[in-house]
């Protein structure tokens, strides 16, 4: 038992309440910064090493293949290692796979990689011409109407509420879901949702299969529950079936998917539905500084579900966030460049400093004022670090060495590989593809250097191509220039959140209020990404546009 206490030794107070409730309902509601995953991960391994839960009967829950592959590495780290954690989908793609010839017979229908090829056959035999923008909208209301849960029935009588393409009318929208779903029949093929859709309804018929997924796994962890979709937790009451051990973590105030069918009700509502919950406020914040915490709080303030953050610690040389409101979008990126450059001159790092905005269209003048400046920098959502030719060489030839059974160190056998590949100890002069290169070399041969000691050769190339499975990419030298969307679960030291204006933050087409309310909860995700220093930014005219604009309405209540 001295082993598993051990595992509470640095849990805050409400921190080890959430480890030691290990049966039956417990809602953890964590802020942003607040340790959440170090609970989650304490939680389960404390159920292991206490024998409450046996490894294999423990399914851990989340949404992308990169929080899935951290929660198995910390697992592993913590002695939880046969702890299965995975994204609903590949749960699900899992148990599809192999109760599908039990139930239907033959093999499984194959899984579309993406909706586009299908959905512009689609409009073709419907005569419709679409651009690529207009089929991306298509394929995402697709994907609303099937976690909705909605039949084409239930879907035609809600069209004509839908925000839709300017290309398409109600008709035409219906018309097309219709003839996207005969296409995928016809084919024998299945997309991304159908997946969940299928486990769900095998389950939900046969209860043979419900009583074998449900003697598999007795104990569910759900994190980031705010994002659930309708679907989902259908799929979750399904797993879960009459019984009660279920731990979900999350924060209303960080629910920003609304748009894609995600729900913060089921993570609100969960005490109501479990009476006997135990319920945790985590609340203490060990990322940001005290002045960023505020800014945050005053954010959300009465906001339903918004938690009281405190900062855990207050770092010396912290300063509260700065607001600056620019003449013009490219003054703004110019200005934001060489602050960046004038900390990178003064000793901080690259990687631990991010530009963040609204929408993708937003990042081309920090790119062109970053270049000026000679900062490096990567787009998150750019191309993938493990889709670089010069990554799949060094995985392939990496594999080799490990087949040749060299017996040197880790860090020579890798030095070696990557020399053969260009790498050298210190950068090159230049910058473009060439020093791109170089970034993708190093950034490999970082992660060897952080190896643990003993590490093998084979042991350190499974855990790269498990990065590369599930897209856990290292962390490069260079700036994060990213979306607000695609920041969330990421932290970096300083932030720069530019071009919050009116018709970006909140954007144009935000014309309810609860759809305000989403861009609020955005822009609190890109406060909470801050460390120690928060530069909030507006533009007063933009290229090529005339009309003046109007600082974010948010910004006020930041001030």
């Amino acid at each position: 038992m001295g082993g598993a206490e051990s595992l509470l030794e640095g849990l805050d107070e409400q921190q080890r309440v959430a480890a030691q409730a290990l049966i039956g309902p417990v809602v953890m509601l964590a802020g942003a910064g607040t340790g959440k995953t170090r609970a989650i991960t304490h939680r389960i391994a404390y159920g292991v090493a206490t024998g409450v839960y046996a490894p294999g009967r423990v399914m851990a829950l989340t949404f992308t293949s990169r929080a899935a592959s951290e929660l198995r590495g910390r697992l592993r780290q913590l002695g939880a290692g046969g702890v299965s954690a995975r994204t609903f989908h590949a749960s699900a793609l899992s148990q599809l796979g192999f109760f599908w010839p039990q139930v239907i017979g033959g093999t499984m229908p194959r899984i579309l990689d993406s909706k586009g090829r299908m959905l512009g056959h689609a409009a073709e035999t419907l005569k419709l011409k679409l651009d690529t923008a207009t089929l991306r909208d298509l394929a995402a209301d697709i994907e609303w109407r099937k976690v909705s849960r909605l039949t084409l029935d239930q879907y035609s009588r809600t069209v004509e509420t839908r925000q839709l393409p300017a290309a398409l009318d109600a008709e035409k929208m219906l018309a097309l879901h219709e003839r996207y779903e005969a296409l995928k029949d016809d084919r024998r093929q299945l997309d991304f949702e159908d997946v969940l859709l299928a486990t769900a309804g095998m389950i939900e018929s046969e209860p043979r299969v419900a009583q074998q997924v449900r003697e598999q796994y007795r104990f569910f962890v759900v994190d980031e529950y705010q994002d659930v979709s309708p679907l989902q937790q259908a799929l979750l009451d399904l797993w879960v079936g009459d019984r009660q051990d279920l731990c979900v973590v999350g924060d209303a105030s960080q629910t920003i998917y609304s748009f894609a069918g995600a729900s913060s009700g089921y993570l609100l509502g969960f005490p109501a539905k479990y009476r006997e919950a135990t319920v945790v406020r985590l609340e203490q914040n060990y990322r940001s500084s005290q002045h960023i915490v505020h800014a945050a709080n005053r954010l959300m303030k009465a906001r339903p579900g918004a938690l009281s953050l405190t900062a855990a610690t207050e770092t010396p040389g912290t300063v509260a966030p700065t607001i600056e409101t620019y003449p013009s979008e490219m003054a703004e990126a110019r200005a934001i460049a060489q602050s960046i450059a004038e900390q990178i001159a003064a000793g901080a790092r690259p990687q631990d400093i991010a530009v963040l905005y609204r929408i993708n269209g937003q990042a081309a003048a920090i790119e062109t004022a970053l270049n000026d400046v000679n900062v490096n920098f990567q787009v998150r959502g750019g191309a993938r670090f493990f889709d670089l030719q010069e990554v799949k060489q060094s995985l392939m030839m990496l594999k080799g060495a490990v087949v040749a059974s060299t017996r040197e160190p880790l860090f020579k056998t890798v030095s070696d590989v990557l020399r053969s590949l260009g790498w050298t100890q210190s950068p090159p002069e230049v910058r473009g593809a060439v020093r791109d290169r170089w970034e993708s070399l190093n950034a490999i041969m970082g992660l060897a250097e952080a190896a643990a000691d003993g590490t093998t050769l084979a042991a350190f190339v499974d855990e790269l191509f498990e990065r590369s499975a599930s897209q856990h990419e290292p962390t490069m030298a260079a700036v994060t220039l990213a979306t607000m969307h695609s920041a969330k679960g990421l932290e970096w030291d300083a932030v720069y959140i530019l071009g919050l204006s009116e018709g970006f933050l909140p954007i144009t087409y935000a014309t309810t209020e609860e759809a305000i309310e989403e861009e609020r909860r955005l822009l609190y995700v890109g406060v909470t990404r801050a460390r120690r220093r928060l530069h909030l930014s507006s533009a007063r005219s933009g290229s090529g546009r005339g009309a003046e604009r109007k600082p974010s309405r948010f910004l006020a209540e930041l001030t």
